[in-house]
C-alpha cells in the first residue's frame, strides 16, 4: 500500500473519531412540558405532585432530563389565553392542562403542539376530539365521566338524609358539558322523587347574584357541578353552604378538605399521575390523534365530620363506614 493511501486512511479515521467524539459531547435536547393550570399552586398541589410522581416512575427527573414550565392562572380564567400563548412561543414539546377553559385556551393557540388533558368532563361534546377512541387531532387525555356518577351521588345523599326531598344544583349553563351533566342529574333526581332547583351561572358576575340571594323554599342539600368557572369560586361556594347550613355534595375531595361536607368522584390526583403516561408516549413518538381518551380507574367517597358538626347534621354510621376517608 502506498504511503499516500495509508495517510488518507489514517486521516479519514481521525476525522471519523473526531466526529463521534463531537457528537457524544453535544448535549441532548431536554424535553419541555408546558403545564397550564386554571387554579393556583396551593389548590393544585396534590395533583401536580401526583403528575411529578408519575414522571419519576417513568424515569423523568425535573431539572435533569425533563423541564416543566408552569403557568398558573390563579382562578382568573381570562388569563389562560395569554398563558397558553406564552407556552406556544417558547415552543414546549407538550402542553398538559385540565378543565374546559384551559383546554380551549391551549387549543386556540396551537393545532401542532400535542395537548394532554389531565381531566375534563368530556372532550367530544365541545369538539376537542373526534371520538374518545380515536381523538384525531392534537388533543387527548382523561375524562371524569361525571354524568354516569349522578345516581351514586344522589343515593349517598338519600342514605345520609332519608327525609331529603329537595336540592339546589349550582352549575355553569354556558358550558355544554355541564348542560349534559345537569340534565342527567335532574333526570336522576326526579326519578328518585327529589325536586331539583337550578342555580345557573354563566360568568363570574353571576356568582354575586347567586351567592348573595336568600335560599328560596326548603332546600336541604347543595350539589355543585364543577368546571373551571365554578372551581374558580370554590371558596365562596363552600362559605355559602356553611352560612346557610346546607349540606354540600361535591365531585372532588379538595372541596371537602376546604370545608365542604362530602364528595364522591374520581381520584383526581390519580388522573394527573396517569396524564404523565400520555406525555411519555408522545415524547417517544406517539401521536395524540392515535392515543384513546381514558376514564377514571379510582374513585373515592370523602366526608368532613368537622363540617357536619358546624352545620348541625349527623352522618349515619352506615354511611361513615362506606367513606374512603373521613376528615375529623
Amino acid at each position: 500500500m502506498k504511503k499516500a493511501d495509508v495517510l488518507s486512511i489514517l486521516f479519514a479515521v481521525v476525522l471519523l473519531a473526531v466526529a463521534v467524539i463531537a457528537e457524544a459531547q453535544q448535549p441532548k435536547k431536554v424535553p419541555r412540558i408546558g403545564f397550564l393550570v386554571p387554579g393556583s399552586h396551593s389548590g393544585f398541589a396534590a395533583r401536580v405532585e401526583a403528575f411529578r410522581h408519575g414522571l419519576r416512575e417513568l424515569g423523568y427527573i425535573e431539572g435533569k432530563n425533563i423541564e416543566v414550565e408552569y403557568r398558573w392562572a390563579e382562578g382568573k380564567l381570562d388569563r389562560l389565553p395569554e398563558l397558553a400563548a406564552e407556552l406556544v412561543r417558547i415552543n414546549v414539546d407538550v402542553i398538559v392542562t385540565s378543565g374546559d377553559a384551559a383546554i380551549r385556551a391551549a387549543k386556540d393557540k396551537t393545532s401542532v403542539i400535542p395537548i394532554v388533558v389531565s381531566v375534563a368532563g368530556d372532550l367530544v361534546v365541545p369538539g376537542y376530539v373526534s371520538s374518545h377512541a380515536r381523538p384525531g387531532g392534537n388533543i387527548t387525555g382523561l375524562i371524569d365521566i361525571s354524568p354516569e356518577l349522578s345516581t351514586k351521588r344522589l343515593e349517598l345523599l338519600k342514605e345520609t338524609f332519608p327525609k331529603l326531598s329537595r336540592m339546589a344544583i349550582l352549575w355553569n349553563a354556558a358550558n355544554p358539558v355541564m348542560v349534559l351533566n345537569f340534565k342527567e342529574i335532574e333526570r336522576t333526581a326526579r326519578a328518585m322523587d327529589l325536586a331539583p332547583d337550578s342555580l345557573e351561572v354563566r360568568n363570574s358576575a353571576d356568582f354575586d347574584r347567586i351567592l348573595n340571594a336568600p335560599i328560596k323554599g326548603k332546600t336541604y342539600v347543595l350539589i355543585v357541578l364543577q368546571d373551571s368557572l365554578v372551581i374558580a369560586h370554590s371558596k365562596r361556594i363552600v362559605d355559602y353552604a356553611a352560612k346557610h347550613r346546607l349540606p354540600g355534595m361535591y365531585f372532588d375531595s379538595s372541596w371537602v378538605s376546604s370545608g365542604g361536607l362530602m364528595s364522591y368522584g374520581p381520584n383526581y390526583p390519580d388522573l394527573f399521575r396517569r396524564a404523565s403516561t400520555y406525555v411519555d408516549k408522545i415524547l417517544k413518538g406517539r401521536k395524540p390523534a392515535d392515543l384513546p381518551v381514558e376514564q377514571p380507574m379510582k374513585f373515592e367517597f370523602v366526608i368532613n365530620l368537622k363540617t357536619a358538626k358546624q352545620i348541625g347534621v349527623t352522618i349515619p354510621p352506615n354511611v361513615l363506614a362506606r367513606a374512603d376517608r373521613v376528615i375529623k
